[in-house]
Order: C-alpha cells, then structure tokens, then sequence
C-alpha cells in the first residue's frame, strides 16, 4: 500500500489567488541550545552529549501557536493516508474519509498539533527533518547517496529510460552518481534529494511519473512529482506533475532553460529538479524538511502557510528516518551537522502527543518512582518498542509518573525526568519511592514583625527532601496570631506568639516567634478647643486608638511658643494673649490631632470668685454635687459682677431649673456683652451630657467599648471615673451601675 502522498506544489511564477495574508514580525535565529526554551533544551542537551558537534539553532518565528495550528488545519493543506485510525483524519461533517488523493484525506486538528509540534522529534532519528538541507561537501559522499537507495530499485542500479519515439536508452551511470550531481549543480543536499526521490515515487523504478510510459506523456519524467497536484481524473496528479515535466505548465523560455525543461531523461529531471527545490525552498529559507512541509519561516517576503512542498503532514517524520540511516550506515553521525528547529510563541507547557496515544489508556497518578532495573532503562518518546528512544537512566535516577497506563496488555507510564524530560516507560519497570518520615522541620517567614489585621504565610522546609507526614499547626495564643491547617496566619492584636509546626504522632517540632504590630489609628485629646488667662496652666491627655496599639508616645508640638508653650507631657502654659494650635502626634508622625488654645488676659475691673467646694482647672469645672446640680444651684457658688449664661453640650440656653451636665458651658459677658471667660463643667458618670448619671450613660460607654460609636473629648474623660487618665472601659460601666443602684456613689 502506498505509504506517501504526492507533491503539491504551487510554483512561484504560475498566477494564484491568495487565501488569506497573514503578517508578523521577522523571524529571528538564535545560536545556541542556551538561547531555547526551557522545554527544548533537556533534549537538545541529550543529542549534544551523544553528539558534540551537531549544532542547533532556535528559529523564532514570532507566531503564535493556536494560529499557526489554525492555519494549518485547513482543508488539503494536510493529509493521511485512509487507512489511518480516526484519531489521525478529520472526521468533520462532509469531509470524513472524502479522498482529496487516491488513498488520502484531511488530517485531525490533533494530528497536525503532533507533527507541527518540534518537541516531538528532538530525538536521534527524527532530529533530521531540522536539519539543514544545502550541499556540504564535507558529510555528503556519492557512498551515502547509494546507501540512502539501499532497498529500493534505485540501489546500484545504471540508468536506463524510454525516449517519446519508445526507444530504450541505458546510460553510464548509475542513480547515485545523477543525484550525486545534482546536489553538487543545485546546490541541495544529495542525501535530501535522494530521500525525496524515495517519498515521492516509491522504491520501484516503475512508478508512473518515473516509467515514461504514461499516455499522452510518453518519455517524460518527474522523480519529485514537482507540479503534481491533486485532481480527480484517473492519474490526475501524475498527469499533472508530468505536464509540469513537459512544458513547466507554459512557464517561460527563461525559466525552462534554468530548470532543464523538458524533462525527457532522468538526468534532466533529477538535475532540473533538484534546482527546482533549491530555488523555490531551501534559498528561500525553507531549508529544512520541517520548513517545506509547513511555511512557517518569515525570512522570504511574501505569505506565509501556502508555500508547501508537500500535504503528507507526516512526511518530515517518515524522511528524518532515511536521512538517519544514511548518516548512520555511512559512520557520520559524529561529524559536524547543524539543525535549524522552529519555535513559537505561547505553546503548550507539554508537547502535544501522537493520535496514537489514546486519552482512555492512561489516568492521571502522580507519584514519586524509580527505576526497578539492574542496569539501564529506555525511556521513548511513545507508549511501545517502536518509539523512539530519547534517554536512558539507571535505578539511581528518579522521575515522577505523569499518567499510569492502563492499556491491555502492555502498560507504559509517562513520566518526566528530574532535568525536565518526558516520555514514556514500561510501568513493570517502575516502582513507587518509598516514604520516609519527616525527621526535622525549618520554619522561616519574609519578617517577624506583622501589621495587625494582616494575613501572612509561614514557609515550611522539612527533611529528607520528598518525606511524608501530617503537620499539625499551634499558636501559644490564638487571640493575637491565629494560625490555619495550611500555615497562615492572621494578626489580631498587640503582642507575641510562638506559632509551632509538630509532625503528628511524633516529636518533630519547629517554632517561630510572631510579633504583632498594631499602628495608632487616631489621636483624640482632652480638650479640642480651650480659653485660659494669662499665667495660667493647663494639663492636656491624649487618648490613643486602638487600645492594643504598640506604641502610644505622643510628640507635643505648638504652633506658637510665644503665645502658648507644651511640655513632653501634654502641659501648656498660656504665656500672652492670642491664639495657637496644640499639636499631638505618634511616635511616627503619622496621626496628628490639635487643640485650639485661646489666651486673654483678665481685667483687674472684673470680680470672680468661685466656691472652693467647685474644682477649677483652667477651664473645666468638676465636683459638682449631683443632689445640687441646677443652674440656679452653680450661681449660688459663683460670685462676680459678670453676666453668667449657662448652655447644655448641644449649645441651647439652659434655665435656673435645668441640670449642669458635662460639657455644658458657663459664658462669663462684661455689661457691653463681649465674652470674658468661658468654662464647661465635668460629671463624672455623665457621658451623653444631660446631667443625669443613668442607664443611658451605661449603653453610651458600651458602645464606646465595642467600638461601635466612639465618645471623644471631654465625654471620654467623664467616662473615666476612675480618673487615671484611661479610656472607659468595663471598670467604668461597674462603677455607674453601682452609683445607680446607689451602692456606692461616684466621686466627683
């Protein structure tokens, strides 16, 4: 049965339509398996230690993956032969097993993933459809020429070929020495010529486009079936090709001459094709079998994925082989070759496989294996004997196992090699590493010092290297770093904590420290707006948030030092009259709060006395008698010749009748009305300022405790009635429950 597809050529002087045009950057060659993407190079590494002086060359192409599949997956671009499984032929609607050739059809989309895909054959045979195909004089003999033949009619044979007047002619030569020739004339490879003549016409000197026997074409021939396209007549593409053979179909007097047309011996047709393929492909930068049979090289001008010497999607794969043997049998795999091997942008992480490997046949397993040999193991780079082998490794090489066969019969594994290799293994071969236990853990993370609120992740090494063990994970306190199954943490609050690694049901531990970090949110001060005399003092407290924050120093600054001066601890002396800023930052400068400080100076013509059962600092009130706390009550301790205006914390004018409550203010007027002095009072207990010391005050300060509404100023200093200089707390809510229920009364 015929294993190859004939030649579809679309010359380069004949009119076309084009398809579609496709542009893209140049492509650009890079010297060197170091210049290769990483899943190149183990197995270019590997030809380069069995071969030293084979060269290889990255050819970007600069394109995509999926569109050069998709270009290429088009109809009669790439064929099989019918007789493949389905998995190889496009089984679209229409077009499943339609002959586009006598024997072929439409490849599947995967099948030509599998032959575009170079990773496929960068092995020691199928390297060879990227080698570079021009005449070397120093590798290519007449010698390898004849052993390329070896097995075909062509081997050692003299020519001999009919005329067009059916006279029978033999010659002085022998095949060998016509392609021998023409490599040397063309400029092309003679071991690529004669591997073509095998793949185009077959082993039998009676092929059709070689016999000149054809009707109509009697004493013509075509050994590369150049011009063959495909048609549906009886011999329709070998009439074809042989056309082209006759008169170049029309082409020019200029142009027959340079390719030796007509072609009526052998000579003319092998030498005159072989210039034919030299000039068309390989100097137009199409130099290896990979490139003529997929146009992806942008060095030529014009557009590209239609310039294609051949449809057999695997005829690269099936010449390599003969390219190989010739090499091989003639002891030249050692000398200098160079290969020229494509690469494109965004390809998949592995190769694409074969149409033969069928998806059903594997599962995925993950595992640690080794070799279970005494000696040297093959991997390939397919599941079977008939694959190539790409490596070798030894019991002391390990490899995890991709997919586990499960194929009747014989089973293969994929596996990928430690230098990042993939192929295929006999699985009777393999066996699973065997678990050890984790003997010690190293706990490390980026820093030890967290920010509150933050999530970060401990990183965890344990020995021996690929070790086995359920890790169980501790914080010594759960409430400032808590700690997950998969080790990260959150900071919750201020503080320390040892956060432990343990391997369960043993005593392999590792601890790491965990500081946490809480920043100062806001600043809230004593006072946010303050009137004093001259000469007179007043102490400031600054109340910082959140509670657990880590540092809580404050920096006092002023804005005039002329007008009112601060020391380190919050105390400002009102120095002349006017008015400054009090400023209150943290420790980093980063929350800054200010008090409005305004200085007069007291008349000598005013008068004012205030009980000493009142507490006076600067402009606060305090120690109010709750049984006595009227306005009428406070003007009876207060002797001045001033106008006394008493408002409650919202600013409205209180009555003799209504309660003095905290934050409710007293406005000293001279007789012309201009405020004098200005106080507000502090009741201890009283934190929503009505007065009253009462369950209301209860919920205010638990709310201020959950944080679900904050109290400031001078409301947060009459929740402290303890009067320490702390923030309300659980302490606070005690003490007014109690004065409440009258157990015990707050101090004013």
């Amino acid at each position: 049965m015929k294993k190859y597809t004939f030649l579809k050529y679309i010359v380069f002087f004949c009119f076309f339509i084009l398809m579609f045009t496709t542009k893209t950057q140049a492509s650009e060659k890079k010297f060197g398996i170091e210049n290769f993407p990483d899943t190149y190079k183990p197995y270019l590494y590997e030809l380069k230690k069995k071969h030293p002086n084979w060269e290889f060359t990255a050819l970007y192409t600069g394109f995509d993956w999926n569109l050069v599949v998709s270009q290429e997956y088009r109809n009669d671009k790439n064929l099989v032969p019918l007789s493949y499984q389905d998995a190889w032929k496009c089984t679209d609607y229409g077009i499943y097993n339609i002959e586009i050739d006598a024997g072929w059809v439409n490849a599947s989309k995967k099948a030509v993933e599998y032959t575009m895909d170079p990773r496929n054959f960068l092995n020691e045979v199928r390297i060879f459809q990227f080698e570079k195909l021009s005449y070397d004089a120093n590798t290519n003999t007449k010698e390898g020429v004849e052993k390329i033949l070896y097995g075909t009619e062509f081997y050692n044979k003299v020519v001999s070929y009919v005329t067009s007047t059916g006279q029978n002619i033999t010659t002085d030569s022998k095949y060998s020495s016509l392609i021998w020739n023409a490599g040397i004339y063309s400029g092309v490879s003679p071991y690529h010529l004669a591997s073509r003549i095998k793949q185009e016409v077959g082993p039998f000197l009676s092929h059709s486009s070689i016999s000149g026997k054809v009707a109509g074409y009697e004493g013509y021939y075509n050994f590369y079936n150049i011009g063959a396209t495909s048609s549906t007549e009886k011999l329709g593409a070998i009439k074809n090709g042989l056309q082209f053979a006759k008169d170049g179909k029309n082409a020019s007097e200029s142009v027959k001459a340079n390719l030796l047309i007509p072609w009526t011996t052998p000579e003319k047709a092998i030498k005159g094709g072989a210039v034919f393929i030299g000039s068309s492909y390989i100097n137009l930068g199409q130099n290896t079998l990979y490139l003529q049979k997929f146009d992806v090289n942008n060095e030529r001008s014009g557009e590209l994925f239609w310039h294609q010497y051949m449809t057999n999607c695997l005829a690269p794969y099936s010449e390599s082989s003969g390219i190989y043997k010739a090499y091989e049998s003639n002891g030249m795999l050692n000398s200098s070759i160079g290969f020229v091997i494509p690469v494109y942008e965004n390809m998949p992480e592995y190769s694409t496989e074969s149409p033969n490997i069928l998806e059903q046949d594997y599962e995925i397993d993950v595992k640690e294996m080794y070799p279970d040999v005494a000696g040297n193991l093959n991997v390939r780079n397919g599941p079977g004997t008939s694959y190539e082998v790409i490596t070798t490794i030894n019991r002391n090489d390990k490899l995890t196992r991709l997919k586990k066969g499960i194929q009747a019969g014989e089973r293969w594994d994929k596996v990928q090699l430690e230098n990042g290799m993939v192929g295929y293994v006999f699985q009777s071969y393999l066996k699973e590493v065997p678990k050890q236990a984790i003997t010690s853990i190293k706990l490390s993370i980026d820093n030890n010092v967290i920010t509150k609120g933050s999530t970060n992740k401990i990183q965890i090494e344990t020995e021996p290297q690929g070790a086995v063990g359920e890790i169980v994970w501790s914080s010594s306190d759960m409430s400032t770093v808590a700690v997950d199954e998969s080790a990260n943490i959150r900071a919750l609050k201020s503080g320390n904590a040892t956060i432990t690694a343990k391997v369960k049901d043993s005593d392999v531990s590792s601890s790491i420290e965990i500081t946490v970090y809480s920043p100062v949110t806001s600043i809230t001060l004593s006072k946010e707006e303050v009137e004093l005399f001259v000469g007179s003092t007043l102490k400031l407290s600054a109340n910082v948030l959140p509670e657990d924050a880590s540092n809580k120093t404050i920096k006092w600054y002023t804005s005039s030092q002329e007008i009112v001066s601060v020391d380190e601890s919050g105390a400002i002396k009102a120095n002349k009259t006017g008015t400054a800023e009090i400023i209150a930052k943290n420790s980093d400068e980063t929350i800054q709060t200010k008090c409005k400080v305004t200085v007069k100076e007291l008349s000598n013509d005013f008068t004012l006395q205030i009980d000493p059962s009142l507490r006076v600092e600067a402009d606060e009130i305090s120690n109010i008698n709750i049984e006595k706390s009227t306005v009428e009550d406070i003007k009876q301790l207060i002797n001045t010749n001033l106008v006394m205006e008493f408002y409650d914390y919202k600013n409205n004018i209180l009555e003799d009748e209504n309660n003095v409550g905290t934050n409710s203010k007293l406005i000293l007027r001279d007789e012309q009305g201009n405020e004098v002095y200005k106080y507000v009072f502090v009741v201890y207990g009283d934190v929503n300022g009505d007065g009253l010391i009462n369950s209301l005050d209860v919920l205010v300060i638990q709310k201020h405790i959950l944080e679900t509404k904050l109290i400031s100023g001078i409301f947060l200093k009459a929740g402290n009635t303890s009067k320490n200089g702390n923030l309300p707390s659980s302490l606070d809510v005690l003490k007014i429950q109690k004065h409440i229920l009258e157990i015990k009364l707050i101090e004013q």
